[in-house]
């Protein structure tokens, strides 16, 4: 792995170099070969589902890992939307003059090498690079056992646009060894990986925050919750959670928890029910919804942290909008949050004090998305507060560093 790291960190310096229209060639035809290789990527796809059938993965990861004409051409329409973005990278923030003459300023500038750490979802390979290269960045990425002949073709489309651009292959660098130990290497890498952002389930993600020698951005997972509130409109609120719920099982801004006000729970609880029948969502729910629904299975209290990625949903009654919040803080990932109300203190107050990086009114849990915030493709979606916090588009993976320009002055 050594060796690989040592041409990503190489090549990293020739990227530095290149113009935004050298970049946006890439990736347009890196867009046109995706989609000219859809069979080649589909049937490679084919052989990492068939391994998960066999091995009997859960409907909400199988989800995730299954890919289809229209998900590849929509990262081919990702890769086209990071074109149109502009460039962060080279700008330099007016600078201002000291009383000794000196001129200083911020120039924005690539990490370096950013290594990404995945599980299942062979699309990210496609995202990363386009976000990674446009930004400046070369991406190792390291994916799971599991989607590891969806990911490599991918990679190997990647590499055919860079190859015929006289680009240096190293700026993508796909690392095949899925045992544990190469996620410690990667990781440990100091002087030849700037930064690293795992992507995955829990048991990854704080494996990388435990061990991690270089910088790394912790992207939750999501348990993310609907707030039905006293002055919701019910019909609303069922819309927002059947398609927060049920639009993509596996996906980490999905709807796994509700919590709904005692004024309308009564009322509410059978709704819910009947909406996500239909669906075969399992709804776990306290005692005093129960007492509302008697299909509603009982929740214990591990079911109000839990990301089921599943169907399955868990329903708390609260008496306040204030206890509706406490209990969020207290059981969400820091990934997104909603609230269903028509009324606007409520609503204020609920952005005000929920602690996570995207907080809705009157909206579905699944647009925390970088495509769907207007940044082209994502990164993450960073749950931490320094330095980035929610869907991490190009200008995140980049920073500043000081430019000073003088005329011979010494300090004194």
């Amino acid at each position: 792995m050594r060796d690989k790291l040592e041409r990503a960190k190489e090549a990293s310096y020739k990227l530095m170099m290149l113009s935004t229209k050298e970049k946006n060639d890439v990736l347009f035809d890196c867009a046109d070969l995706l989609i000219e290789n859809i069979r080649y990527i589909l049937d490679e796809n084919e052989k990492d589902l068939e391994n998960a059938r066999a091995n009997n993965m859960t409907e909400g990861l199988y989800d995730r890992l299954k890919l289809t004409d229209e998900r590849i051409r929509g990262m081919a329409d990702g890769l086209h939307a990071l074109v149109r973005l502009p460039d962060p990278t080279g700008a330099v923030a007016p600078m201002y003059r000291r009383p000794n003459g000196l001129m200083i300023g911020k120039k924005r500038i690539p990490f370096g090498v950013v290594g990404i750490i995945y599980e299942s979802r062979p699309n990210v390979t496609a995202d990363a690079f386009g976000i990674c290269f446009k930004s400046g960045n070369v991406c190792v990425l390291r994916g799971g056992s599991e989607a590891l002949n969806s990911c490599k073709a991918i990679t190997d489309v990647i590499k055919k646009a860079l190859v015929k651009r006289g680009i240096d292959e190293n700026v993508i660098t796909y690392l095949e060894n899925t045992d544990h130990e190469s996620i410690r290497e990667l990781i440990t890498a100091n002087k030849l990986v700037d930064l690293v952002i795992p992507r995955g389930g829990k048991g990854l993600i704080d494996f990388v925050l435990k061990n991690a020698t270089i910088p790394s951005i912790q992207t939750g997972t999501g348990n993310c919750h609907v707030y039905v509130d006293e002055f919701a409109d019910l019909e609303m609120a069922v819309d927002i959670i059947v398609n927060a719920k049920t639009s993509r099982l596996g996906v980490c801004n999905a709807c796994e928890s509700l919590v709904v006000h005692k004024t309308v729970a009564e009322k509410f609880a059978p709704m819910i029910n009947e909406a996500l029948k239909p669906y075969n969502v399992e709804i776990r729910a306290d005692e005093t919804a129960r007492g509302y629904c008697g299909e509603f299975a009982e929740a214990t209290s591990d079911d109000w942290g839990t990301e089921y990625l599943d169907r399955k949903i868990s329903l708390k009654i609260v008496d306040s909008i204030e206890e509706a919040i406490l209990h969020i803080n207290m059981y969400n990932t820091g990934h997104s949050e909603t609230i269903v109300t028509d009324k606007l203190a409520n609503a204020d107050y609920f952005l005000t004090l929920v602690d996570a990086a995207c907080v809705y009114v009157n909206a579905s849990t699944r647009f925390t998305d970088g495509s769907e915030f207007g940044f082209g493709a994502e990164i993450g979606i960073s749950t931490q507060k320094l330095h980035a916090r929610g869907p991490m588009g190009l200008k995140e993976l980049t920073c500043e560093k000081h430019v000073i320009i003088g005329s011979g002055q010494i300090r004194e």
